[in-house]
């Protein structure tokens, strides 16, 4: 049994499933698409050779050899953050600060990672900034903050950037909209609906556009709002389509207030990206918390 291959981020991922008792529930509170979930459970499994996981009905058990990984992943857990306490003490990360740097869309799950690291590094002072792409590129510029979490590095600076999480763009609608409920929709369907878009230089929105160009779809541009908020009220009073981070809908689908359209394409999967001027030398602090993003 070769588990010297299995890796931290295949037993966090199978971890989170067994707590969970669910591949969607894990998928979502990890940040990953249901199939790269799905396909680093499968190696795992191929790596320790037998199943980790059975299925009665639509619900999931683990099975002796899961339920052996599971307590194995616990002792890990304990250990990887009495190592984390350890090496902090080290360095010196219980005091000093850190300054972080968002966009608007992760203002749904950044500040919870951050109450959890401030939770357990109360010495830290810590500021957070909340702004679109275009004032964290000026910020960056500048060097005003330690860490700056974004959806695509800056090209033309030099920057050191490494991605985290998977960011789902998900195409959201009014609940009465004629395409809701429809399955598999082409996306040539939406060649005549009206769109709300971000503003120019979105990350957002320049994923979105490059989608449907490539298909020779232009899309018809309603309104251009800088606000997630805004934008999600627009949709809701049936202005127009729009697509969002699939995290800053979970209480309007939850509520029925948007609906999620099943277009072949979507969810357009991208990154969230932690970045800081290239050669900058982070602090305790911000090293610390970059290694709880990662």
């Amino acid at each position: 049994m070769p588990l010297r291959h299995a890796t931290l981020h295949q037993l966090r991922i199978f971890s989170t499933v067994a707590r969970l008792s669910s591949f969607a529930r894990a998928a979502e509170a990890l940040h990953l698409s249901p199939p790269t979930l799905s396909l680093q459970v499968k190696q795992l499994s191929e790596t320790v050779g037998v199943p980790l996981f059975e299925q009665l009905g639509k619900k999931i058990f683990l099975t002796p050899a899961g339920r052996a990984l599971a307590d194995t992943c616990h002792d890990i857990e304990q250990r990887m953050e009495r190592l984390t306490q350890d090496l902090a003490a080290l360095h010196g990360v219980e005091r000093g600060s850190l300054s972080i740097a968002i966009l608007t869309t992760l203002k749904y799950t950044v500040p919870k990672l951050l109450a959890g690291f401030c939770k357990a590094h109360p010495g830290i002072e810590v500021s957070l900034f909340v702004g679109n792409r275009e004032t964290l590129l000026q910020r960056l510029a500048a060097n005003q903050d330690d860490l700056y979490i974004m959806g695509q590095a800056p090209k033309n600076m030099e920057v050191s950037s490494e991605h985290f999480s998977e960011n789902r763009l998900v195409l959201v609608a009014p609940p009465a909209h004629p395409l809701a409920g429809k399955r598999k929709l082409a996306a040539k369907r939406l060649a005549n609906e009206p769109f709300i878009l971000r503003e120019p230089g979105s990350g957002t929105r320049l994923t979105t556009e490059r989608f449907f160009d490539a298909l020779g779809i232009t899309l018809k541009n309603r309104l251009e709002l800088s606000s997630t908020e805004a934008i999600k009220q627009a949709v809701a009073g049936g202005l127009g389509l729009a697509v969002l981070s699939s995290t800053t809908v979970v209480s309007e689908l939850a509520l029925g207030e948007l609906v999620q359209l099943d277009v072949q394409g979507f969810p357009l999967i991208r990154h969230w990206y932690v970045v800081c001027p290239k050669g900058k030398k982070l602090s305790a602090a911000a090293t610390a918390f970059k290694a709880c993003l990662m």
